[in-house]
């Protein structure tokens, strides 16, 4: 008790001051914790006030469309969040009446949250003695403790838990929680830890030891797949008019990143494809799946790399140029100026950012 005594303490003097802890409205909590998965504190406040902003109760967000909800988390990584906190908020609202789960059990059946995200909000919101664990977490426990066990091993979780759960305060599990993630984000860090001002310095296994910058202990990390992505992006005219100019834009529909969407029409080859024949390939492809465009045109206008984290994308724009008759059809056919309205991946918002539709009669921008 004297350790939860001790860091409250220090959290009430030190801890950040974030939105989503002046609140105990269990929605609000939720989505913070959300979107801060795989996200650090700083870049996930401005998506945190645009959600609130948004869509201000668990309501609003199940009314929503996915699209505007994707368009809201663009640029964020990692999707399947979104998606998932849509769903979520429909089950809350159409099978709930609004009413959010108030406990952990209940909690973590809903879509997209997992054992750590129910203990944060099963102890933000309701004051449920749940200890949370997060990288901090496992980073001060482990070099308090002097815990070499991996952290991303299947018996590390099971274990930290019996630990915490002899640490956490129960009269006080939120201030508990967010002090311990607060001590390890301003002191305990990953890298120059400040232990000579840590007020457990002398409790600390690792720091007695010297083993501070060993711990926590990792496993291996698994292999980074490459991928190539050779993107079409056209320039359309109608045979008898020369604007608007239309692009093609595809939304992802297979089990695979970015689902839900959306980007220019996609090649993507086992391999890379050597810069000589690329332009004759993209040609060819052209010609077999848009038939009905006349006067192609491809040319390579920009290069990529954006790295995942298991995966590293290797991005190749090429602009097609391209005329179709006035009448023809195109299943993504769209105008430049509505490009900007759906939401896309960081790969292709940076492309969009600088990339100029147009010829010498005129710039078109789509941003």
């Amino acid at each position: 008790m004297a350790f939860a005594n001790d860091i409250i303490h220090w959290y009430e003097a030190h801890g950040r001051d974030l939105p989503w802890r002046n609140t105990s409205d269990p929605y609000h909590i939720w989505l913070s914790e959300i979107i801060l998965q795989q996200t650090r504190v700083e870049q996930g406040m401005s998506y945190y006030l645009r959600f609130v902003k948004e869509f201000p109760t668990v309501n609003d967000l199940a009314h929503s469309t996915e699209e505007r909800v994707l368009k809201c988390w663009q640029g964020l990584g990692y999707y399947s969040r979104a998606r998932n906190l849509h769903a979520a908020a429909q089950h809350i609202a159409f099978n709930l009446s609004g009413q959010f789960p108030n406990t952990y059990d209940d909690i973590l059946s809903l879509r997209g949250v997992g054992p750590y995200t129910a203990a944060a909000i099963a102890s933000f919101a309701f004051g449920l003695p749940y200890p949370v664990i997060d990288g901090n977490v496992f980073r001060v426990v482990s070099r308090l403790h002097g815990i070499d066990l991996p952290i991303d091993s299947t018996k590390a979780r099971p274990y930290f838990l019996q630990v915490l759960n002899k640490m956490i305060d129960r009269d006080r599990p939120a201030a508990f929680n967010q002090a311990l993630m607060d001590f390890g984000a301003l002191v305990c860090k990953p890298q120059a830890a400040d232990c000579k001002s840590c007020i457990f310095a002398d409790r600390c296994v690792a720091w007695r030891t010297g083993r501070v910058a060993l711990l926590p202990v990792k496993g291996g990390r698994p292999a980074v797949r490459n991928r190539y992505f050779y993107y079409f992006v056209f320039v359309i005219r109608r045979s008898r008019k020369s604007f608007p100019i239309y692009t093609v834009m595809q939304c992802r529909k297979q089990q695979d990143i970015w689902k839900g969407l959306y980007e220019f029409p996609l090649l993507e080859p086992p391999n890379v494809l050597v810069a000589d024949d690329l332009l004759n390939t993209a040609t060819t492809h052209v010609q077999k799946l848009w038939p009905m465009m006349r006067e192609v045109r491809p040319s390579i206008v920009g290069t990529d790399v954006h790295k995942l984290s298991h995966q590293t994308i290797h991005a190749t724009f090429l602009r097609v140029e391209a005329i179709i008759d006035d009448d023809v059809q195109i299943d993504g056919l769209v105008e430049l100026a509505k490009v900007d309205a759906l939401p896309v991946s960081r790969l292709t918002d940076r492309f969009l950012a600088t990339f100029s539709f147009g010829d010498t009669n005129g710039l078109v921008k789509c941003k």
